[in-house]
């Protein structure tokens, strides 16, 4: 048996397995991810909002999860509350302040799992030049070669809340509901 040639065999071997757990750098497809917030209205319904045009890496490593991270920014002008009068007062200063903060953005510090399908994805939430930490409970949906565009992809769900006064938007509170309730939804594809 030639030594040297199942050295070099066992050698490409271990890169091929080091290449394949590397972590992946997902890009955000911003028209299959929505954000969506909730809140309550004088107790008498629970309406929501999307914020669009979302932007960001999810960076996945599937052999080591800690290691995974996101980093995500949502321009304020993207809200959509199906109202056009607040959609245009969510800019305005006593709310958003989007002329001063455009964007809200989210960049994770921790990730945990249990079974790598269920995440808790700690990290600094950015609204309004107020940072605060959050968690964001995700679940992974699919990851695999994307059937359209036949690149790699992820895909994942995830839920958050927190009190909109510590952002500093506070208006109406307590007959408009200080919590806000978040559920958001995305896809991801790597760089070809």
């Amino acid at each position: 048996m030639n030594f040297k040639a199942l050295s070099l065999g066992l050698a490409v071997a271990v890169a091929s397995s080091l290449t394949v757990a590397a972590p992946v750098a997902y890009k955000i497809d911003p028209t299959h991810t929505a954000t969506v917030f909730s809140w309550n209205h004088f107790g008498f319904s629970t309406p929501s909002a999307n914020f669009s045009a979302i932007q960001g890496v999810i960076n996945v490593d599937n052999a080591k999860p800690a290691n995974s991270s996101v980093n995500v920014t949502i321009p304020v002008s993207s809200v959509n509350t199906n109202v056009p009068a607040l959609d245009k007062e969510f800019q305005e200063e006593g709310w958003f302040n989007a002329a001063k903060y455009p964007n809200i953005t989210f960049v994770s510090t921790k990730v945990e799992t249990k079974d790598k399908k269920h995440f808790n994805i700690t990290g600094n939430l950015t609204v309004k030049g107020i940072t605060k930490p959050v968690v964001l409970k995700a679940v992974l949906n699919k990851q695999g070669i994307h059937p359209m565009t036949k690149a790699e992809a992820v895909g994942f769900n995830a839920t958050t809340s927190f009190k909109r006064s510590d952002f500093g938007i506070a208006n109406y509170v307590p007959n408009v509901g200080d919590l806000i309730t978040v559920n958001i939804t995305t896809e991801a594809q790597a760089a070809k």
